[in-house]
């Protein structure tokens, strides 16, 4: 039998993130000691009382479906961090709890854009912004940004693309929305005020929807935070996507939210319904622990974060051709490997881009690292600092070595 598979499938690329995951998984079947460099989420176990409150909430019968959109209780101490957070107070029908930052994401862009839309993104991006605006019809309009300046917007190159004015006013009506998320996965990086506001500004001006995924909000180093509602003085239409896995160390828990306009969530809501329904009730209970209880091991687990952010810049930086700045949140390093590019390895092979570099380092020193290209940054690699120390120390002396080989 002949299967027809849609035009849908041929549109959206794997995921390669994960596809490195799993050739590290069947190294490690084999006995072979790797270390995951790749890894996308913060290696704590959820903190104990956020596990209670979980236990808690089967023990008392919240094992069955929940409102669509979310529970009401969670929605309020949502409600509740964002005000404290930002003194903004949102209605809970502005809240939609979704399963994961991801779906969140996904049907935004599924509510919002439709085929002949353009989407803004900033490269480099998170591998699934790309695919999350062509799963809606739409496509992405990809603009550079500036690695000096925590990866910025470049906005010579936006003016560029989106063929305007000197203020920015375009003139293409297909571009409908930009998706920004500071601070970044890949890179690490955290704009500036100003380069949020001015991109606030160039939306207004436009009637852009601003999507606004703030996944590693309580994960800044160096200054406070600034959620981008405090910012928005202009009045943009923004969209904030937030999520329970970095933060709270509850990945598999499958919890993310949104906050946006009561349109967009009902109709955000409307397209959850038909697909997953509700988000799981016992990951819900639990969310609700982990935003209105102790904080105390969210700051103990961002403590350790900066000790081996520090010990990861300088081990990069030890390296012969390789540059890293300093990122001033999340948990990744973004270096530059450019230098080690074109190079020849022992069995002849030509390094042409990140792809062939990732896979050389595996086979050769068994580090699991991610290739910039696959984020729209030819010449990087990202690594993760979402491990111990000792670790990290390992794992770049091994990169050391396995570059060492090459010529």
């Amino acid at each position: 039998m002949s299967i027809s598979l849609s035009r849908l499938v041929d549109k959206i690329k794997p995921s390669f993130t994960l596809q490195m995951t799993a050739r590290a998984a069947a190294l490690r079947a084999k006995g072979i000691d790797v270390i995951n460099f790749g890894v996308g989420e913060p290696d704590f176990n959820t903190p104990a009382h956020i596990i209670e409150a979980g236990k808690k909430a089967m023990d008392d019968g919240y094992t069955k479906y929940t409102p669509g959109s979310g529970m009401l209780e969670l929605k309020e101490a949502i409600q509740t961090k964002v005000k404290n957070d930002t003194g903004v107070l949102y209605d809970t029908n502005q809240v939609i709890v979704s399963n994961g930052g991801k779906q969140s994401l996904s049907i935004a862009c599924q509510a919002l854009f439709e085929e002949g839309d353009k989407v803004v993104i900033f490269s480099p991006y998170w591998v699934s912004f790309p695919e999350f605006v062509r799963l809606s019809g739409a496509e992405p309009l990809l603009v550079d940004t500036v690695a000096s300046k925590q990866f910025e917007p470049d906005f010579d190159d936006l003016h560029t693309k989106i063929v305007g004015g000197y203020d920015f006013k375009t003139t293409d009506r297909s571009i409908k929305g930009v998706i920004i998320n500071s601070p970044s996965n890949p890179t690490g990086g955290v704009w500036s005020d100003e380069a949020i506001i001015k991109m606030l500004e160039i939306s207004k001006a436009n009637n852009w929807v601003v999507i606004s995924d703030e996944t590693y909000e309580e994960l800044v180093y160096d200054r406070k935070f600034t959620a981008i509602d405090t910012l928005n003085n202009v009045g943009a239409e923004v969209l904030t996507i937030r999520s329970m896995s970095k933060t709270y160390a509850m990945t598999g828990w499958r919890i993310g939210y949104a906050i946006a306009n009561e349109i967009i969530v009902k109709a955000m809501s409307k397209i959850q319904g038909q697909t997953t329904s509700c988000p799981n009730a016992i990951g819900q209970k639990a969310s609700v622990a982990a935003l209105l209880g102790n904080q105390q091991p969210i700051l103990d687990m961002k403590n350790k974060f900066q000790e081996r952010r520090q010990v990861m810049f300088d081990a990069l930086n030890s390296l012969d051709g390789v540059t890293c700045d300093m990122p001033g949140g999340a948990f990744y390093m973004f270096p530059d490997f450019s230098a080690h590019l074109n190079k020849e390895t022992k069995d002849g092979k030509i390094l042409r881009d990140t792809f062939d570099l990732s896979d050389y380092i595996l086979d050769t020193a068994s580090v699991v690292t991610i290739a910039g290209d696959g984020f729209g940054a030819k010449g990087y690699l990202r690594l993760s600092f979402a491990t111990s120390s000792e670790i990290i120390k390992n794992g770049i002396k091994r990169i050391e070595e396995s570059l060492k080989e090459l010529k």
